[in-house]
């Protein structure tokens, strides 16, 4: 039967894996994913072996080609990223909107997501937090954007990489040193580590550091 499963997979610990997701992903026809050799290496450890294909970002319209194919040809599909769950700061959307204006069943098989990962441990408070991704490359439209986060009254939760958390950070102790931040690295990963602190501390601890390492989901009260 004709049907897409949007698959949520661990963003590190492997183990994190739901049993419905596993059940899933046996029992699908294909497997579709950002990199086949990623998802190989948790498909090994669950000991299932189903076709894969690619789809990610930078070369949707194939992907999306190749998967309505399958369905077109009744068979099903299940959708990971690399890490978490799809959509969420992750390929994802434009498949599940084409799918969707094809008419075809679409089923979410939820699971790991580094956003709510983050918050159940921030102590963040509050009716809502507002979900940014990944902040802009470049400096101007970076600070400029936080600044309008930081003026709302509800927290937000940005992603980051090592090689520019420094830099994020800054724009953020330059905004207001003293808001309160919770700063996850390596979530749920053998050198895990959770940092908390106002802006200005949370940015000395980075600075002091010879090497940083993994990508940071960050809570900004």
């Amino acid at each position: 039967m004709s049907e897409l499963f949007i698959v949520a997979t661990p963003i590190g610990n492997l183990d994190d894996i739901t049993l419905r997701a596993v059940e899933t992903l046996k029992n699908v026809d294909a497997i579709a994913c950002e990199d086949t050799r990623h998802t190989l290496h948790l498909l090994n450890k669950l000991e299932i072996r189903k076709p894969l294909l690619s789809y990610y970002a930078a070369d949707e319209k194939p992907g999306i080609s190749k998967i309505m194919h399958l369905l077109d040809e009744g068979k099903s599909v299940a959708y990971v990223s690399d890490a978490g769950t799809p959509g969420i700061s992750d390929p994802g959307s434009s498949l599940v909107r084409a799918v969707r204006e094809a008419g075809y069943k679409i089923t979410p098989i939820p699971g790991a997501s580094a956003l709510t990962t983050l918050i159940s441990v921030s102590g963040a408070q509050g009716r809502g937090i507002t979900f940014e991704g990944f902040l802009s490359p470049k400096g101007g439209r970076r600070s400029s954007r936080l600044k309008e986060l930081m003026e709302r009254e509800e927290s937000f939760v940005f992603y980051e990489s090592p090689y520019r958390i420094i830099k994020a950070m800054a724009d953020v102790a330059a905004i207001d040193p003293e808001r309160y931040v919770v700063a996850g690295r390596e979530m749920t990963k053998m050198y895990e580590e959770f940092i908390a602190g106002t802006a200005r501390e949370i940015l000395d601890n980075l600075q002091n550091r010879d090497k940083i390492q993994g990508e940071f989901a960050v809570c900004v009260y």
